[in-house]
C-alpha cells in the first residue's frame, strides 16, 4: 500500500506545535502569569522575535504544497520571501535574547547553542533564497526544506522536553536535547527530500528478490 508521507509529517508537526503552544507558550494569553516578570527586562526584543518566528513557522508549511505552488505562484514567492525575512530577523534576536539572559543566570553555553542555531537558520534560509533567485529550483527546494527543519528545532526541542519530562532534569539535559534536535535537523530534512527514492529502491529490491526465491523453489522441486 502506497502511503503519502507528507500529510502524516505535517499532521505530526501540527500536533507537536499545538502541544508546545499549550505547554510552553500559553502564558502569552495570561497577563497575570508570573513568567512575564522574567521577560520584563527584554520584552521589546522578545516581541519582534516572536512575530518574525511566527511568520517562519506559519508560512513555511504552505511552501511545500505542490498544488498551491502551481496555482498561486505569486503567493508562493511572497510567502517564501517572508520566510527568509522572518528567519534573518528572528534568529539573531533569539541569540541576543539568550545572551541577555546570561545576566539573569543563564549559562554561556546556552548562548553558544542559540548562536549556532541562529547561524544555521539564517544560512539555510539565505541559500534557499539565493538558489531561488538563480532559478536553480532543485537546490532551492533542498535548502528550503533544510531551513524549515532547522526552524522546527524550536518546536521539536520543547516537545521532546515536555513529553518526556526531561525539562525538569537540569540545564545540561535541556541543552543536550536541543543540541540533538539541531544536529538531526538537516539529516532529517535530507531523508524527507530523498524519501521517494529510498522507497523506490526498497521496492525494486523486493521485486527483484521475489523471482529468485521462486526460481530456487522450482529448482528444489525438480
Amino acid at each position: 500500500m502506497k502511503i503519502n508521507a507528507k500529510p502524516v509529517v505535517f499532521t505530526v508537526i501540527t500536533l507537536a506545535s499545538l502541544y508546545v503552544l499549550y505547554h510552553n507558550e500559553r502564558f502569552l494569553v495570561q497577563p497575570e502569569n508570573p513568567v512575564w516578570q522574567r521577560y520584563e527586562s527584554f520584552k521589546w526584543w522578545l516581541l519582534p522575535h516572536g512575530l518574525f518566528g511566527a511568520i517562519v513557522l506559519l508560512f513555511a508549511p504552505f511552501q511545500f504544497s505542490d498544488r498551491l505552488r502551481q496555482r498561486f505562484t505569486k503567493a508562493h514567492r511572497i510567502m517564501g520571501r517572508a520566510f527568509v525575512v522572518g528567519a534573518l530577523f528572528c534568529a539573531p534576536m533569539g541569540a541576543y535574547i539568550q545572551y541577555f539572559e546570561e545576566r539573569m543566570g543563564a549559562p554561556r553555553s546556552f548562548t553558544v547553542l542559540a548562536v549556532v542555531d541562529a547561524a544555521m537558520l539564517m544560512g539555510t534560509a539565505a541559500l534557499a533564497f539565493v538558489f531561488a533567485y538563480k532559478r536553480k529550483i532543485a537546490l532551492h527546494r533542498q535548502w528550503a526544506t533544510r531551513s524549515y527543519a532547522v526552524a522546527l528545532v524550536f518546536i521539536a526541542g520543547r516537545f521532546v522536553l515536555g513529553v518526556t519530562g526531561l525539562e525538569t532534569h537540569g540545564v545540561e539535559i535541556v541543552q543536550a536535547v536541543i543540541w540533538s534536535c539541531l544536529a538531526l535537523a538537516v539529516p532529517a530534512a535530507d531523508v524527507a527530500l530523498n524519501w521517494k527514492d529510498l522507497r523506490a529502491s526498497s521496492a525494486v529490491r523486493v521485486r527483484s528478490a521475489a523471482p529468485r526465491k521462486q526460481s530456487v523453489g522450482m529448482a528444489e522441486a525438480a
